[in-house]
C-alpha cells in the first residue's frame, strides 16, 4: 500500500499573520492554483484510488481539486484535522505571544494549550488514524491523505515509529510525501515534493 500524503495549499491565514490550527480559513487564489498544479501532477504520476481528507476548508478545498482531476472517491475524516491550538486559533501571532506566551524552554509535550490538545495527544491521534487507515483500507494500492502541517509531521513520525517530540517533518504548500508499506518494510519514495509548483 502507498500513502500519498498531501498538505493543503496556501490559506487566508497565511496572509493575515494569525495562528491557524483549528481556525477554519479557506484557500487563497494562490492556494487554489497550487492545488490545481498538485492535482495535475498527481493525476499524471501517482493517481490515488481514494482520497481521505480533513474536513477543514483549506484541506477539503485542496482534496476536492484533487478529486476532480482523478475522479476517485473522496471521504472526510475528522481525525485528520489540524492540531487543536485552543485559545490562540485565529489570533494574531503578536497578540498570542503576549497573552499566551510559551513557557521557558517550550511547552512540555503532555501539557495542553488552553482549550486545545497537547503535543502528546496530537501524536496519539496521528498514531491511531494511521493504524486505522492501514487496517481499514488494506484493499487499496494507493491512498491519498490530505491534511495539515503538524498532523502530517506526526503521521510521518508514527509511520517511522519515532519517539514523540524529537523529529519534525515540515511540509510546504501542497507538498507531497509518498510512503509505502510493503509486507513488514516501510519505504520512503520521496518527501515534501513541490516541483509541481514550478511547472
Amino acid at each position: 500500500m502507498e500513502l500519498l500524503i498531501i498538505r493543503h495549499g496556501q490559506s487566508e491565514a497565511d496572509l493575515l499573520e494569525v495562528h491557524e490550527g483549528r481556525a477554519d480559513f479557506p484557500l487563497t487564489e494562490l492556494g487554489e492554483a497550487q492545488a490545481r498544479k498538485m492535482a495535475a501532477a498527481g493525476a499524471r504520476k501517482y493517481p490515488p484510488e481514494i482520497i481521505l481528507s480533513s474536513p477543514m476548508k483549506r484541506a477539503s478545498g485542496t482534496a476536492r481539486v484533487l478529486q476532480e482531476a482523478i475522479g476517485c472517491e473522496l471521504r472526510f475524516y475528522e481525525d485528520l484535522r489540524e492540531f487543536n491550538n485552543g485559545v490562540i486559533a485565529g489570533m494574531p501571532r503578536e497578540e498570542a505571544a503576549v497573552k499566551y506566551p510559551l513557557p521557558e524552554g517550550g511547552r512540555p509535550i503532555h501539557i495542553r494549550i488552553q482549550d486545545g490538545e497537547s503535543a502528546l495527544e496530537l501524536r496519539f491521534r496521528a498514531e491511531r488514524v494511521l493504524r486505522e487507515i492501514l487496517h481499514d483500507y488494506q484493499g487499496y494500492q494507493r491512498i491519498a491523505i490530505v491534511s495539515h502541517g503538524k498532523l502530517i509531521s506526526n503521521l510521518i513520525n508514527a509511520f517511522f515509529n519515532l519517539p514523540t517530540g524529537d523529529f519534525e517533518f515540515p511540509t510546504g504548500d501542497t507538498g507531497i510525501h509518498l510512503l509505502e508499506v510493503r509486507e513488514n518494510i516501510r519505504v520512503v519514495r520521496f518527501m515534501n515534493r513541490q516541483d509541481h509548483l514550478v511547472c
